[in-house]
């Protein structure tokens, strides 16, 4: 293991290998450490959607409100636990600033453009990457069962229409036809063409090996636990297997960022957002498109094998507990949707910890603190569909090119 690299990245989930791929098609010496398996957490078990539909920041108007209104419902799509943290106290003041509408309009063509791009990344790696990672473009549904709350869906999309986001609404014989497994009840949807799906497991591990074969070396179950700053850098990171020197420093830890930022002695305003999955096999009538449904605020992604539910957001602080009512819920508002769904036998049950930014958007960047650190994290449900265009915008910051995107509202000096 080479403990001189020209970059060390920490972090092995979908951020960490997708810069550790495109920074070893630079030509830079890598080296990944990740303390527990390649593709552990958020990258294992989530929804493993592409969205560009999902524009909208998580910071937008009467997200807060939501949050507060459902406070005390068990099984609730978003929650946030009551506790005395002042870190979350900030979090949350941050939060509510950032909703308002006109920071939420500065905020959403920044995500469209990195969804985009990420999106056009991920079919170029179909193509030519080298290995099967079910991509599959054809777009999402997003399913409504009553007619309200698709008049109300319809009324939102004029945002998409502004910002020149493809979309359309459907009503329920049109939604029966893009996707014959749904109940013959709904109300109606919005199908959103540019939307795809993969197996997230599948592609981190299979990202990684390619990262291999390009020369990156990575090593699982090892875990950074201190560091020596000098003159402004990063001298030497401890680890529990040995010391490394790299001249350059990449942080794509998710919801560990923040701890990891605070030994190195500054803060990044990350809370961690629990969310949920359930794999099932596969009912009688498998679905064939992505589907996102209105009020159960669930996902439903076509795995092959087997179908994945997957929701929630829980503000709970780094707490790994499950939350069987919230599960439960999951499955029993997703049969009126999919009626085959009821009996269905699950697979696994599966929980992560998003990391969470109080204006929706990720951090990437140099940081002020040490001129050798960029961080990469804080992209929310959205860690899947950025990981592509975060990995290659992490490798041009640090081969000191250009980036394809303007990233000025990414870095972390915005807090």
């Amino acid at each position: 293991m080479n403990s001189r690299p020209d970059v060390l990245i920490i972090g092995g989930g979908v951020i960490g290998v997708c810069s550790a791929y495109y920074l070893a098609q630079k030509g830079l010496q890598v080296t990944l450490i990740e303390k527990d398996e390649i593709a552990s957490w958020c990258s294992y078990g989530n929804g493993g959607l592409i969205v560009p539909s999902h524009v909208v920041p998580l910071a937008s108007p009467g997200a807060l409100g939501s949050g507060l209104r459902w406070l005390l419902d068990s099984e609730s799509p978003f929650y946030i636990k009551p506790r005395m943290d002042f870190e979350l106290f900030r979090w949350l003041t941050r939060f509510a600033l950032a909703s308002r509408e006109g920071w939420m309009l500065r905020s959403l063509p920044v995500l469209r453009d990195l969804l985009f791009a990420s999106r056009a990344l991920y079919e170029e790696l179909a193509k030519h990457a080298g290995f099967d990672f079910g991509f599959e473009g054809n777009g999402s549904l997003l399913v409504c069962l009553s007619k309200q709350v698709l008049e109300r869906e319809r009324r939102e999309t004029h945002l998409f229409e502004h910002f020149k986001i493809p979309v359309s609404v459907v009503n329920r014989e049109e939604a029966l036809d893009l996707e014959p497994a749904l109940s013959s009840r709904i109300a109606g949807g919005v199908y959103y063409p540019r939307d795809g799906r993969i197996d997230p497991h599948r592609f981190v591990v299979g990202l990684a090996k390619q990262a291999e074969d390009l020369g990156v070396e990575i090593s699982a179950k090892t875990e950074a636990i201190g560091f020596e700053i000098a003159r402004g850098k990063i001298s030497e990171i401890y680890t529990t297997r040995g010391e490394f020197y790299p001249k350059q420093v990449v942080l794509a830890s998710g919801s560990w960022s923040p701890e990891l930022a605070r030994a190195l002695k500054f803060k990044i305003p990350i809370q961690a957002g629990k969310g949920y999955s359930v794999t099932i096999e596969n009912p009688t009538v498998p679905p064939r498109l992505p589907l996102q449904f209105s009020e159960a605020r669930v996902v439903i992604n076509p795995l092959g094998y087997a179908l994945r539910i997957a929701g929630t957001l829980e503000l709970v602080g780094m707490d790994y507990s499950f939350s069987t009512k919230r599960v439960r819920a999951m499955q029993k508002n997703s049969v009126a949707y999919l009626p085959s769904l009821e009996t269905v036998k699950v697979i696994e049950i599966w929980r992560g910890l998003r990391p969470c930014t109080p204006d929706g958007l990720p951090i990437v960047s140099r940081v002020t603190e040490l001129e050798n650190l960029v961080i990469a994290a804080g992209h929310a449900m959205l860690g899947m569909s950025l990981g592509p265009i975060t990995g290659k915008l992490v490798s041009q910051i640090l081969s000191g090119g250009k980036t394809e995107i303007e990233i000025d509202q990414l870095a972390a000096s915005r807090f």
